[in-house]
């Protein structure tokens, strides 16, 4: 990317504080981070990026520390919104032999008031960061929290693509959140903007109904995509672009926790990329870097630095 601007990425969502169980008799639960979009933006900056972070946060404790955590990480968090009236939300995981479970307290939390005026206030200042970035970074989870964040969220892509901003969307698909119904409609507006699809074969086997990766492919540029990863989870990745089609294989490691490794593959895929990186050598690196996340606990703590990634790139 030859154009200069402040950010490489700039991402928007919900950020949260999580409590991730790490024995379960008695239970007992380690405080971290989580929120796809925030998780991403912390990635990348750890792998060399210049990010920030839009969203609201409630004035309380979990606020302060989070925006505590994006300044040690380096994440700009000045445009970020404080809602008096709403919560920071918060979500809990557990773990058993069938993976790792999610408990969210995030109804009616400040991130879920956003609305599309947010891109105006502050002087306009998340409107001038998407524009003064290369990428802008959104999620389906940042679609489902409400009705109000999802036009929150395409009004933010417009104005990415209006800005000669690329957007790149995650499709992090929470049925919990929304219904099938309401996540096709909202992927069916969000797709023809996105410049780069990230999507999970998980996610996208109920909101297409396919479960074959070419043809979830397929899809995905059918509805508008003009790049695609495919996320295949500990058997690597998929990338789609200009017809060409190039399978990355997973890695293998003793995984502890999946949470946000999808997040950390996003975010390290963005820095690539933003650092001139094609779109298969930045999967190939994103891949590791996810990998290198699954053998520790938590969204943020195992996070890698770029050394790692290395080290695991160069003894596959």
């Amino acid at each position: 990317m030859t154009e200069h601007k402040r950010f490489d990425l700039v991402a928007l969502g919900e950020a949260m504080l999580e409590f991730n169980q790490v024995q379960s008799e008695p239970p007992l639960y380690l405080q971290g981070y989580g929120g796809d979009t925030s998780n991403a933006a912390i990635a990348a900056a750890r792998a060399g990026a210049r990010v920030a972070y839009l969203t609201r946060l409630g004035q309380d404790h979990w606020a302060e520390r989070l925006l505590g955590l994006w300044r040690e990480e380096g994440v700009d968090s000045q445009a970020v919104l404080r809602d008096a009236q709403a919560p920071t939300g918060v979500y809990f995981v557990s773990h058993d032999a069938q993976g790792h479970h999610f408990s969210y307290a995030r109804a009616g939390s400040a991130a879920s008031r956003m609305q599309p005026q947010d891109l105006e206030g502050l002087q306009g200042a998340w409107q001038h960061c998407i524009a003064d970035s290369h990428w802008l970074h959104v999620s389906g989870i940042s679609m489902a929290i409400s009705a109000s964040a999802c036009e929150t969220v395409l009004a933010a892509m417009y104005q990415a693509r209006a800005s000669g901003t690329q957007v790149c969307l995650d499709s992090n698909l929470r049925l919990r959140l929304w219904t099938l119904e309401q996540a096709r409609a909202a992927f069916t507006q969000a797709l023809p903007l996105c410049d780069l699809f990230l999507p999970s074969l998980e996610d996208m086997q109920p909101l297409t109904g396919l479960s074959q990766a070419d043809a979830i492919i397929d899809w995905s540029h059918a509805h508008g995509a003009q790049r695609v990863v495919l996320k295949l989870g500990d058997q690597g990745a998929r990338c789609s672009e200009a017809g060409q089609r190039t399978s990355i294989a997973g890695l293998r490691v003793q995984a502890l926790d999946a949470t946000g490794a999808g997040d950390c593959f996003a975010g390290n895929l963005l820095a690539q990329l933003a650092a001139g990186q094609d779109l298969i050598e930045a999967t190939r690196y994103a891949n590791a870097a996810a990998a290198v996340s699954v053998q520790g606990y938590g969204a943020v703590a195992p996070l890698p630095r770029t050394q790692q990634v290395l080290a695991l790139l160069n003894a596959a």
